[in-house]
């Protein structure tokens, strides 16, 4: 007798437990549902908003202005300010709209930034060669200019569906030599302000120790949002770490996946 009762409360515990999961699942769709309504809302507002600024907000799509949106907490306010420099910026920076290779010839001949293949999740996979990097070979503007490139790149070339892309900074053999304080301060001034909400993570690999000094400088330049992207990865555990996120079959060879890098202007 006793066994039956315990029997019949263990299997209403679990219809009780069961019937809460499925009212957790329904009160999360519908907090999905209400967080969409109110970021399609807040996106036609903002639009409205930086068209009436400036006519030529029109020829952005809505996942443009969303991700502008997203990087400053849905504050349409900020992020009108925010889309508004960046429409300027790109008009000055980027007249022709694209920056051909011959601009940047060379910041191109050191082939420090690749792409191949994807995540898990569908994302294109970017690599870029610190110790590649020549800071008396070309000027701070050319090398803003090859940045810009660089994401024009990877952003026309984003799979359907996907807004975001996963970086490898390699700072194998990177030395003071290749220290250049100021293009890395430009890099993520055009990152952040420019291309908000396209960098899904950021993994940091092969990482000199004398890199952390200069780590620290950097360091307060990169606004919270990004600093949660990134991940420094010990060199034992480089291959274990990618394959958490990257298949076997799209991992870079360097690495000991299968496909070979390929440098940006190649891509």
């Amino acid at each position: 007798m006793e066994k039956q009762k315990a029997k019949e409360s263990k299997e209403e515990e679990e219809e009780e437990m069961e019937f809460k999961d499925c009212e957790d699942e329904e009160e999360k769709e519908d907090k999905i549902e209400i967080s969409d309504e109110i970021e399609r809302s807040k996106v036609g507002i903002m639009r409205a908003l930086v068209e009436r600024e400036d006519p030529s907000a029109k020829d952005v799509d809505d996942l443009m202005i969303r991700r502008f949106l997203r990087a400053r907490d849905l504050d349409i306010e900020k992020a009108s300010t925010m889309f508004l420099k960046y429409l300027s910026w790109k008009r000055t920076f980027v007249p022709k709209g694209f920056i051909s290779e011959s601009e940047i010839s060379t910041q191109l001949a050191h082939n420090k930034l690749c792409m191949q293949g994807l995540d898990k999740q569908g994302r294109p996979i970017v690599v870029a060669f610190g110790g590649r990097h020549k800071p008396t070979k070309g000027n701070l503007e050319e090398f803003k200019r090859f940045v810009v490139y660089g994401l024009e790149k990877i952003c026309a070339r984003m799979p359907k569906g996907q807004e975001k892309f996963v970086g490898i900074g390699d700072l194998e053999g990177w030395g003071y030599s290749n220290s250049d304080i100021r293009a890395y301060v430009a890099s993520l001034s055009i990152l952040q302000d420019c291309y908000p909400e396209r960098l899904a993570k950021l993994f940091i690999v092969n990482v000199p120790y004398i890199f952390m000094t200069v780590w620290k400088v950097v360091y307060p330049f990169i606004d919270s949002r990004t600093k949660k992207k990134i991940v420094f990865v010990e060199k034992k555990k480089l291959k274990s770490i990618l394959l958490g996120d990257i298949d076997d079959n799209q991992l870079p060879d360097i690495y000991g996946g299968k496909l070979p890098l390929v440098a940006i202007q190649d891509c």
